[in-house]
């Protein structure tokens, strides 16, 4: 069980970056200043500087906090009984079901990450780190027998990942975009991309 006093200094935190995000979804990162992080938080500046000394802090805390996040999402799909239901799962999670606030924060983010470059170094550690293992998924699916053999596993996680980011891009800028509409013609596509070829009748080997 955890001391008390650490159990409470987490949840302030997890308070504190929940106010943030808040803050950086209306805002943005440069506009939201560090009083307006204090007043969403109900908190005292030198209080709220005692866990967090910087706004780039609190940009990376919320980086962390998503990595965490999206390493729990790739062991949940785990139970999964195959590679599609896994990465709908996958999909679902991180493109629809997200808030508008949420993803909002992750278009930020990537801006930020060419800006800045600690923030930069740090969403490309997370980004390396979900490429792999989106890559480890594709590579025992294969071996499995249940999607092609002869595709690169990181290069098709990178395209893996690049429709993703488009489709949370879209989220953000697009009002009118419908990303639960969305969903199943792309992972459609990816099926056609990946899934094994079909064999007519006689079992040459011929697409059907």
């Amino acid at each position: 069980m955890r001391h008390p006093n650490l159990q409470r200094q987490s949840d302030r935190r997890a308070e504190i970056l929940d106010a943030a995000e808040r803050c950086f979804a209306r805002a943005g990162f440069h506009r939201a200043s560090m009083q307006d992080i204090c007043t969403e938080a109900v908190m005292s500046p030198g209080n709220l500087y005692r866990y967090f000394p910087s706004k780039e802090a609190l940009i990376a805390g919320i980086c962390e906090r998503n990595r965490a996040d999206a390493v729990d999402s790739f062991n949940h799909v785990q139970e999964a009984p195959d590679f599609f239901q896994a990465l709908a799962g996958l999909a679902r999670y991180h493109l629809v079901d997200r808030t508008d606030e949420e993803v909002s924060i992750c278009a930020e983010i990537m801006a930020e990450s060419r800006r800045h470059p600690d923030i930069r170094q740090l969403y490309q550690t997370i980004e390396n780190d979900i490429r792999d293992r989106l890559a480890g998924m594709l590579q025992d699916a294969a071996q499995r027998g249940e999607i092609r053999t002869d595709l690169d596993p990181q290069a098709v996680a990178g395209l893996l990942m690049a429709i993703g980011d488009g489709m949370s891009w879209r989220r953000s800028v697009d009002p009118k975009f419908n990303a639960e509409e969305s969903l199943p013609l792309i992972l459609n596509m990816v099926h056609g991309l990946l899934a094994l070829p079909r064999t007519d009748a006689s079992g040459d080997g011929a697409r059907s």
